[in-house]
């Protein structure tokens, strides 16, 4: 991406804080050394030397889209979730286009994308069909980081001029996220979250493996370590630097398989994390030393090699005429020693957030304060690797200490051993000393010093099923639950007298009431839909509301929905009620009569004496059953007046007759019957 990734590019240059590459490599090696002891250089006079960076982002610093003006570049070492840096977000015809990197170098690839703390199902083409709400508007798209890639071609078509075929993104793993404008009323439906936030679960870096020869992805600590020492980003190192063979074999122990407290199997020393380029080089490695019990170290050849993280047996052995002198602490005292190790790590089933492990050791033995240490590293993926790492801690932490001034023949290969054999009766008879510190050799007295703890043969012997413990449940976050739709909705025609002492009908509407911060939309409409769907809405506080004035005698649909800062729930299915404006049947018709003749009847009656009496409807039936009869007629006239009305077209036979008169609301009286007629 011209223009872009220049600036990015020019960032990264900056941030390296050295002003040559050899100088940069010291500086990183010494540190290490300094943090893990067993190494050749010296780091105290190196450590004033080294620029200050920000510290390694947590997992969940990540989380959503970091939104920056000119973002350092990230990193991403095996499975991790986080969000992407804007490079471009632009609208058109309604529809926002957002442009990101999640990474600054080819990945493996995208296992799953989020929008907020959702987790997303695409089709396809790219659309969220899952959650539902999201209802199709949101594509995304996305490139692994080739080193020759494709610019995203409707953003090309939809900001001509502006983006380009040249703004491919070459090396950057990227996504595009198109957002689809929608109504105001359904806004925060589709997005109660407001603008979707991008992040999503990928595999990352491709790295080199020194046992095969080829790149591939993994999440293998050892070779991701082995990518940042010689990489720009890290140590600036070639892999002509490196002694292979031993990163060959630190990869296989992190390949080994361990047995967890639930009986399977997981590797020893995997996991993954994300940095960017600005961050100390030396706190990433340290992540990574600490994650898979790695200590870097220079060789007497210059080769930089790597003790991995098992026990070896000594093979250096230090008794009593190869030392001039021992200083041996017991490590007793509370201020040193740990009752208990917690732990904090990265927990992939729990949207790849911190989490806490379950406690090593008992920090409240006979006391009320409380001894514990901590292990804290985000490279952590596995509850039983951090539990390992507990114990290892437990297990240091409470060693006794030695320093050991040994004379230069017996010591000369210390510098270049992680373990050694030390008989020094009577403290210290046959024990294995890890060493700690970076040893010194005195050229004037000819001798070694160096200092460690002592530690059992079995230090990294682990029992699952009693050792590692339970971690607490994870706290599963609900989807978004929306407005609670409206509960137990109902409808009835209510009547009230109007101008000219008519009565008027309206619908009142009554539900359940659920919380003051809801407010509640009604609708009405005649089922014919001859006339457009009308609303009202409800006060704050109550459960009921009220339609305006309906049409005399027509038939109504209703329907409720609730609502929450701008935000609604689904519509109730519809209630079906008739508008009646006036209640009151009228009296009955009198005197009613039902003549035959040729293929027709005469209906003769006298309306009611009522002053609602509005229309008599006539039925014909060939039984005497007014419940089957078939309305033939409908007569309107005024009341008390002689009434009659013909019906022609009957075949002939014995037909029955029956008269119901009715108000302006069609609100009908009792049938009277008229008795039978033939038609001839």
């Amino acid at each position: 991406m011209p223009g872009i990734i220049d600036t990015i590019a020019l960032v990264v240059i900056a941030s390296l804080g050295t002003t040559s590459v050899a100088l940069s490599n010291l500086v990183y090696l010494g540190l290490s050394a300094l943090a893990y002891g067993g190494l050749a250089y010296g780091a105290a006079a190196l450590q004033g030397m080294l620029v200050s960076k920000p510290a390694v982002p947590k997992p969940e610093d990540g989380s959503y889209n970091l939104k920056q003006s000119v973002p350092s570049l990230a990193y991403v070492l095996g499975r991790v979730k986080k969000g992407s840096d804007y490079v471009f977000l632009g609208e058109k015809n309604g529809t926002a286009y957002h442009i990101l990197v999640w990474a600054a170098h080819r990945i493996q690839g995208y296992t799953t994308h989020y929008l907020h703390d959702e987790a997303v199902t695409l089709d396809a083409n790219g659309f969220v069909t899952a959650p539902s709400h999201f209802g199709s508007k949101v594509q995304i798209l996305s490139r692994l980081g080739l080193a020759a890639e494709t610019a995203y071609a409707d953003v090309v078509s939809a900001f001509a001029g502006i983006w380009t075929n040249n703004h491919r993104g070459d090396g950057l793993a990227s996504v595009r996220m198109s957002a689809a404008g929608v109504s105001s009323e359904r806004y925060l439906k589709v997005y109660p979250n407001q603008m979707p936030q991008h992040s999503a679960v990928g595999d990352g870096m491709r790295l080199y493996d020194p046992r095969t020869g080829n790149t591939a992805f993994s999440t293998n600590i050892a070779l991701m370590r082995l990518w940042h020492l010689t990489d720009p980003v890290g140590g600036k190192l070639s892999l002509s630097d490196m002694y292979l063979p031993d990163w060959s074999n630190a990869a296989n122990v992190c390949d080994q398989n361990v047995t967890n407290r639930s009986g399977g199997t997981e590797k020893r020393y995997h996991g993954g994390l994300w940095f960017r380029a600005e961050n100390d080089p030396v706190q990433v490695g340290r992540l990574m030393d600490e994650a898979a019990e790695l200590v870097v170290y220079e060789r007497p050849d210059g080769l930089i090699g790597v003790h991995a993280g098992e026990f070896v047996e000594p093979d250096i052995r230090l008794a009593g005429n190869d030392i001039k002198r021992v200083t041996f602490d017991a490590n007793q005292r509370r201020s040193s020693t740990v009752l208990a190790v917690r732990g904090r790590w990265t927990d992939p089933a729990n949207r790849f957030n911190t989490v806490d492990a379950a406690i090593y050791g008992d920090p409240y033995i006979g006391e009320d304060t409380e001894r514990t240490a901590t292990v804290d590293n985000q490279a952590i993926q596995s509850h039983n690797h951090c539990a390992r790492l507990q114990k290892l801690k437990y297990i240091r932490k409470n060693a006794p200490r030695v320093t050991i001034v040994a004379h230069y023949h017996a010591a000369k290969s210390v510098p270049y051993r992680r373990f050694v054999r030390v008989h020094y009766p009577p403290r210290m008879t046959e024990v294995i000393v890890e060493i700690t510190s970076t040893p010194r050799l005195s050229l004037r007295n000819l001798t070694v010093e160096f200092s460690g703890i002592i530690v059992p043969s079995n230090l990294y012997a682990f029992n699952a099923a009693t050792e590692e413990g339970v971690p607490g449940a994870n706290v599963d976050p609900l989807p978004p639950g929306g407005v609670p739709a409206p509960i137990n909705f109902d409808v009835t025609i209510d009547t009230e007298v109007v101008t000219g002492g008519q009565t008027a009908a309206f619908g009142q509407a009554t539900w359940d009431f659920v919380s003051d911060a809801l407010l509640y939309e009604l609708e009405w409409q005649p089922t014919s839909e001859i006339e457009p769907a009308r609303s009202a809405m409800s006060k704050t506080g109550d459960a009921e509301v009220r339609s305006g004035y309906l049409s005399d005698g027509v038939e109504y649909k209703f329907r409720l929905r609730a609502w929450s800062n701008g935000a609604s729930s689904d519509w109730t299915d519809y209630q079906i009620r008739t508008a009646t404006a006036d209640p009151v049947a009228p009296g009955p018709a009198t005197n009613p009569s039902l003549t035959g003749g040729v293929g027709e009847v005469t209906f003769d009656w006298t309306a009611p004496n009522s002053p609602n009496y509005y229309a008599s409807r006539l039925y014909l039936n060939t039984a005497n059953d007014f419940a089957t009869a078939t309305l033939v007629a409908t007569e309107y006239g005024a009341a008390a007046a002689n009434d009659a009305r013909t019906v022609t077209g009957l075949s002939a036979g014995t037909y029955y007759g029956f008269i119901e008169a009715i108000n302006p609301s069609g609100k009908p009286a009792a049938a009277v019957a008229t008795g039978s007629a033939i038609v001839t």
